[in-house]
């Protein structure tokens, strides 16, 4: 079963983490470390009513970890992918930064 996750960051910038053989993240880690990222990075809500919905902060922080670029860090990049699995529960996503949106 094909096992990843992709990150568009911009048209030249597109990020491919193959997620099979690394060791996964339950929900809980997944989501502290998401939260955790989401805080450090100075992130805001997408939504006016301050509602923050998980696919949103995997959006979010994508979008905050291209300048510096953090997806350049491969340890950074692959817990990124291992908390988008753990908390959508997908075995394929794909994080597009452009359009601020996720497919499955």
């Amino acid at each position: 079963m094909r096992s990843e996750v992709i990150v568009v960051l911009d048209a030249e910038h597109e990020y491919r983490v193959d997620t099979k053989d690394l060791a996964s993240l339950s929900s809980d880690e997944g989501r502290q470390w998401l939260d955790q990222q989401f805080i450090s990075m100075d992130c805001e809500p997408l939504r006016a009513s301050g509602k923050v919905l998980l696919a949103d902060k995997l959006v979010v922080v994508a979008r905050a970890a291209r300048t510096p670029n953090l997806f350049e860090d491969e340890a950074w990049r692959q817990r990124y992918a291992l908390a988008a699995q753990a908390v959508l529960v997908k075995p394929l996503i794909r994080v597009d930064v452009p359009a601020m949106s996720i497919s499955y």
